[in-house]
């Protein structure tokens, strides 16, 4: 329960948002979908490259397949990480506190994505650009793409981690780090689903990519067809849609009840839909004739597209619903640190020196005490400490009294091998006049 004891309620930043939440939203939504697309060829291409070098072991004609789509990983990758800003931006602005507390609970893990990701990048240039000098090397080969490929399905499982971990603030206390928060409820649901959505993508985009008329398809391949790959990536994304079916509609039983809501459930049935209408129109252009491949392409494009605007749209209104008690218990928490901060500032209690004062010093018994509470840290009776030392204070102000309180209020720099003392404006006039009684009556 969102409203148990031990859920973590931090002090909000009270800064205003630089846009209208909004439009902030909105911005989040459509600059996510973009990024999550390349994110999709990336990683799916990634996949798919590694299978078909695979095959191409014993099938050379998969081997150029393999080839073909490992050139567009890192064009995908970079366009990725270009269009990852925005959606970062927006995510960090809309919620500043939950995304870095969960970042904080997930410690290691999230610390080592950029070595990850630098990593991974520079493996896929590497297995790019080695693809001719390691051709008779493809064990190695195939071990580099294996690798990257490997990594790249590591990354997102850790910002998939995060980002759940973001919406359960009353699951903060029990985390101890990204083991305990990626058995969280819905991570790993959501994370195969993501998958199939890159093996999806990636399958219409090989259809689109070997479709192109400027593309010289014939100067590639000797013995596959535009037909034979278009139905390659036809399968592919068949495969891919129907492990995002599955796999959703075991993400839409398991969220917890918190941010579930009406219209939560119902953009999520229209994004299935249109998963399911995808399909069907994949499953009957394979049953179609070679001339016939492109009659529902655009069809099952735009659907695919049309999902992941419902599915964007509904995750971010589920995450609104989760957080939303716990933003309003900040908002009052907030609000009541501020109030008590400004009722402090305007009406500071004045600290009172817990003076030890001996009486048998007679006169000297306050000076004393002030002297030992205010100054003895600095200045010892005729030793230099940070400053000059008691006896030569005297020497210097003996039959001057005001003109050394002067100084103790606002000091200036005599020495500069010397700290500048600061000054003690705060100390009343009587208290320093029983200072000043103290120094000029040391032997």
């Amino acid at each position: 329960m969102l409203l148990q004891i031990n859920t973590p309620v931090p002090k909000d930043i009270p800064l205003d948002l630089p846009l209208p939440e909004w439009l902030l939203v909105t911005l989040l939504i459509v600059s996510f979908l973009f990024h999550i697309i390349f994110i999709n060829l990336m990683v799916g291409g990634s996949i798919i490259t590694l299978w078909a070098q695979i095959k191409g072991l014993k099938n050379k004609q998969y081997d150029l397949f393999a080839y073909e789509i490992a050139k567009t990983i890192t064009v995908n990758k970079s366009i990725a990480v270009v269009l990852g800003v925005a959606p970062l931006l927006s995510i960090n602005t809309l919620y500043t506190v939950y995304f870095y507390s969960a970042n904080a609970l997930t410690g290691f893990a999230w610390i080592m994505i950029i070595p990850l990701v630098t990593i991974a990048f520079l493996l896929t240039y590497l297995h790019k650009y080695s693809w001719t000098v390691m051709s008779k090397h493809r064990g190695i080969h195939i071990g580099i793409i294996a690798l990257s490929v490997l990594i790249f399905l590591f990354i997102p499982l850790i910002f998939l981690t995060n980002v759940n971990l973001m919406m359960f603030p009353e699951k903060w206390g029990t985390v101890k780090g990204f083991l305990s928060a990626l058995v969280l409820p819905n991570v790993f649901p959501r994370y195969f689903e993501f998958l199939g959505a890159c093996i999806a993508v990636t399958g219409i985009f090989i259809v689109w990519y070997n479709g192109r008329k400027n593309y010289p398809f014939e100067d590639i391949y000797y013995t596959f067809t535009r037909a034979q790959i278009k139905r390659i990536g036809y399968h592919i994304a068949l495969i891919g849609l129907a492990a995002q079916i599955v796999f959703g509609s075991i993400v839409l039983m398991t969220l917890p009840a918190k941010g579930v809501s009406f219209e939560v459930i119902e953009i999520m049935g229209v994004a299935g839909g249109l998963l399911v209408l995808a399909l069907w129109w994949i499953w009957k252009t394979i049953k179609d004739t070679d001339e016939r491949l492109d009659k529902h392409f655009w069809k099952i494009a735009i659907a695919i597209l049309a999902f992941m605007v419902c599915y964007g749209g509904s995750r971010q209104m589920y995450r609104h619903n989760a957080l939303d008690k716990h933003q309003r218990m900040m908002a009052s928490h907030t609000a009541s640190f501020q109030a008590m901060s400004k009722e402090a500032r305007e009406s500071p209690v004045e600290e009172e020196m817990d003076l030890v004062i001996d009486e048998s010093l007679g006169d000297l018994a306050k000076g004393t005490a002030l002297f030992q509470a205010s100054c003895a840290g600095c200045h010892q009776l005729d030793q230099q400490l940070v400053g000059p030392p008691i006896k030569e204070m005297k020497q210097i102000y003996e039959g001057d009294e005001e003109k050394l309180i002067a100084w103790i209020k606002a000091p200036g720099k005599k020495r500069q091998e010397l700290m500048q003392m600061p000054g003690f404006p705060q100390i009343p006039d009587e208290d320093l006049k029983e200072i000043a009684k103290y120094i000029l009556s040391v032997e």
